[in-house]
């Protein structure tokens, strides 16, 4: 069997292909964003491809074979991986350190945002506003790759971003370690104005079809939602986590 490789190296990312290259990047700990597989396929080594990645924990889909055509000119014999450009921190050791550094800790939880430029575009906030670390869930959110890198104008390599496997294992951690857990969303009661971001706390923000999962908005702190004063009843996930994070220092300004 033979592996097959390709660098995107204008976009900062590594592209894997080839159903055997994957499954031994994924034995040697390469930091895989996501997996595409041929929809269709059979066989022992795409059964064992697909083994590993349940295994990890690693977000995948099953895509038509155009779509692995536009990832890749090689011949990518049905899967096609992105490798992450960034290594993921642990999520204890990083509320750790910024407790323990004696700053009011700030974080941002993203409950599955899908589109790529979005995320770009909230890393970009989140870093000009002092935001201690992010954290998205192992699956169903937005890989980050090349259009996330140029998006973020480079902030996700000087934020640190942690993956859990649930985005309620966030809220928890985030409240065991006296973190208060805020919730943007429109089914909220409070204005974000009406909501204390001085202690510390961790804003959740929700996709951008569903907005937050149900099950997580039972668990967190305290909910705000934006002013809507027009026709369109909600705003861009990135322009309204801008509104939320500024707020939250002008707060602790």
């Amino acid at each position: 069997m033979v592996f097959f490789y390709t660098f995107t190296l204008m976009k900062n990312e590594t592209t894997i292909f080839g159903i055997r290259a994957i499954i031994e990047a994924i034995k040697s700990g390469e930091t895989i964003d996501k997996v595409f597989m041929q929809k269709g396929l059979h066989g022992e080594l795409y059964k064992e491809l697909e083994h590993s990645i349940r295994t990890e924990s690693i977000n995948s889909s099953y895509v038509p074979v155009e779509k692995l055509n536009r990832l890749t000119r090689g011949n990518h014999q049905g899967a096609v991986a992105q490798i992450s450009p960034i290594a993921f921190h642990n999520i204890d050791d990083l509320v750790t350190s910024v407790i323990e550094a004696g700053k009011t800790p700030l974080f941002l939880l993203l409950d599955q945002l899908s589109d790529v430029r979005n995320f770009g575009a909230i890393v970009r906030t989140a870093e000009c506003t002092g935001v201690n670390g992010i954290i998205i869930q192992k699956k169903g959110g937005a890989p980050i790759n090349g259009d996330t890198i140029k998006t973020s104008a480079g902030a996700i390599f000087k934020i640190p971003i942690c993956k859990v496997d649930h985005i309620k294992d966030a809220v928890f951690h985030m409240q065991s370690s006296g973190i208060r857990v805020i919730a943007a969303t429109e089914k909220a009661d409070n204005f974000l104005y009406d909501v204390s971001f001085k202690e510390p706390c961790a804003i959740i923000m929700g996709s951008e079809g569903r907005g937050i999962n149900p099950s997580v908005l039972k668990v967190v702190d305290d909910k705000a939602k934006l002013p809507i004063l027009g026709e369109i009843e909600s705003l861009n996930v990135s322009v309204a986590c801008g509104a939320f994070l500024y707020e939250a220092v002008r707060q602790r300004s």
